[in-house]
């Protein structure tokens, strides 16, 4: 039997009707209104169209939202002061500067540089510390994505065997740190497979749950799983163009063969993007409550 499909978009749907309920019950109730500002260098077509998803959701949800499109020579210093300006706005409580960065700039410094208690991404250290300790304020989007996926749908993460392929610092690490703390929607058995990693198969056979994000399209192949497996999928690679002229995208999993033995399976497109810039939202709400002392 084929897998139920687990979409992100829908869940992401869900979950952002809920967050417009509470921006509009903070507005009326405590005057409160979320602001959020994504600071993007330069032009990058990819950076510029998230960037612009960021805003457009940002505004349907009611929040106070601004937009720094910054030259790409701009020297550091010049965009670390930037960040220090909306560290001390009080109207501003997420700051999100989009990467990559241009090539002089020293990604570290900047994020560095973001007050931890407006870091809405969840990279600054202070936040990947409290994470790991299990006291996190803000975890990374995509990996918070992620488990809100394995929440939503009612899949089990307790006791479960959970596969990460990948050790990025955006996806990687902290899904694994998140799902092996001792709390509601984690409390798994993880183990983090990489490049040097030998025999790959023999420890995605063993997953309950797959996350994949390896960076390479159909890195995993159905004779690499077990039947009943759910897999989250988090890569989006380009395979070429459609018909009519739109990028062709895939994921790191052999959809179509792997969703015939899978339990649950994300699509590419469709499955973790959507949650990452709503879990931004969420994220932002919660600094914007911080803020204001409403538990």
């Amino acid at each position: 039997m084929a897998a139920k499909i687990i979409s992100g978009t829908e869940t992401a749907a869900i979950i952002r009707e809920e967050l417009k309920g509470e921006v509009k019950i903070l507005k009326e109730q405590h005057g409160l209104v979320p602001g959020l500002v994504t600071i993007i260098v330069g032009v990058n077509p990819a950076s510029v169209s998230y960037v612009t998803a960021k805003q457009k959701t940002a505004k349907e949800l009611g929040f106070y939202s601004i937009q720094e499109d910054v030259h790409e020579d701009v020297p550091e210093e010049e965009l670390i002061a930037m960040v220090e300006k909306y560290n001390k706005d009080s109207s501003i409580h997420g700051i999100l500067v989009q990467l990559p960065l241009p090539r002089h700039i020293n990604e570290t410094r900047v994020l560095n540089a973001i007050n931890p208690n407006k870091d809405v991404d969840g990279f600054h250290p202070v936040n990947i510390g409290k994470l790991m300790i299990g006291d996190a304020t803000f975890y990374p989007c995509t990996p918070l994505g992620i488990q809100q996926l394995l929440v939503k749908n009612g899949i089990q993460t307790d006791g479960a065997e959970v596969v990460v392929v990948g050790r990025s610092n955006i996806v990687g690490k902290p899904i694994a740190m998140m799902l092996v703390q001792k709390a509601k929607g984690a409390n798994a058995t993880v183990t983090i497979c990489h490049t040097a990693t030998r025999d790959l198969a023999k420890h995605t056979k063993r997953a309950d749950i797959l996350i994949v994000a390896a960076g390479r399209p159909k890195a995993i192949t159905a004779d690499m799983v077990k039947e009943g497996v759910t897999v989250i999928d988090v890569g989006v690679n380009r395979v070429g163009m459609t018909p009519e002229g739109k990028a062709k995208l895939c994921g790191d999993v052999d959809f179509d063969a792997i969703k015939e033995k899978a339990a649950f399976i994300t699509p590419v497109p469709g499955g973790v993007g959507p949650m990452t810039i709503t879990m931004l939202m969420l994220n932002t709400v919660k600094a914007a409550r911080l803020a204001a002392n409403i538990i």
